[in-house]
């Protein structure tokens, strides 16, 4: 009689852990900045429990990004900013800490401009009580903290645009520091122009002394900053997968 042979299954191939997400906050005197960002990434963690999730400053708060960076040893990460246009930090900060680090890092672009950025303001200008003017009086300011970088100022232009041809009313970008026109100056041309409904969209990521100062300058009424809203976490990973995917995305490993 022939021996019975038993049929062991080979064993399970395991897939590879993603690479870790590291969102890239600037950091913020102000303690709702850290609790909102924390709360963030509480929601791309939700939505992607599969993938490692940390967080690093780059100044004010810990943990800064080269500490992160640090513990995370050689294995391989997606730097997403949490900043909304190009600029210094995106363009010089970021990609020197990351070279510096035993990461083997892939820089994701910053969040803006992209559509997603437009749901999570107009959502957040109706909880602010958009609506129900006519749009020949109506308009809005979108309030940014600046840079002297062009390509910051030409990525908030686009965001306006985006915005305005969402809402079919005028959307002029302005910013609360190193660059024009202000939000006051903005304001005046809206009303110099018949805009008598005039209202401030947040173009911050978290509350903090800039979005507090733009909002007290609101004719009308002041949208809360983008925050948690779902759109910004969903774009945070559209972000980090944008980067894994993309042909060029350089890894920069230390020498």
């Amino acid at each position: 009689m022939p021996s019975q042979l038993s049929l062991v299954p080979p064993p399970a191939t395991r897939r590879p852990a993603p690479p870790a997400l590291v969102v890239v906050a600037h950091g913020s005197r102000d303690p709702r900045a850290l609790s909102t960002v924390s709360a963030l990434l509480d929601r791309v963690r939700a939505l992607r429990p599969d993938v490692p999730v940390h967080l690093g400053h780059i100044e004010l708060n810990a943990p800064l990004l080269p500490d992160t960076l640090a513990a995370l040893g050689d294995t391989e990460a997606v730097l997403v900013p949490l900043l909304l246009s190009r600029g210094y930090h995106v363009k010089r900060d970021i990609p020197e800490m990351a070279a510096a680090s035993r990461a083997r890092t892939h820089l994701a672009a910053p969040l803006g401009p992209h559509p997603l950025l437009v749901d999570a303001l107009q959502a957040r200008l109706t909880e602010a009580g958009w609506g129900g003017t006519p749009h020949r009086t109506s308009a809005v300011v979108l309030a940014a903290a600046g840079s002297r970088d062009p390509d910051a100022k030409a990525d908030t232009a686009r965001t306006a645009h985006l915005l305005a041809a969402r809402l079919g009313v005028p959307v002029i970008p302005a910013y609360a520091s190193a660059a024009t026109p202000t939000v006051q100056t903005a304001v005046r041309t809206l009303l110099a122009r018949g805009r008598r409904h005039i209202a401030i969209a947040s173009y911050f990521t978290a509350p903090g002394r800039f979005a507090t100062e733009c909002a007290q300058k609101a004719p009308w009424i002041a949208a809360s900053p983008l925050g948690t809203h779902p759109s910004m976490a969903q774009l945070l990973l559209h972000r980090y997968e944008e980067a894994l995917t993309a042909a060029a995305g350089p890894i920069l490993a230390s020498a």
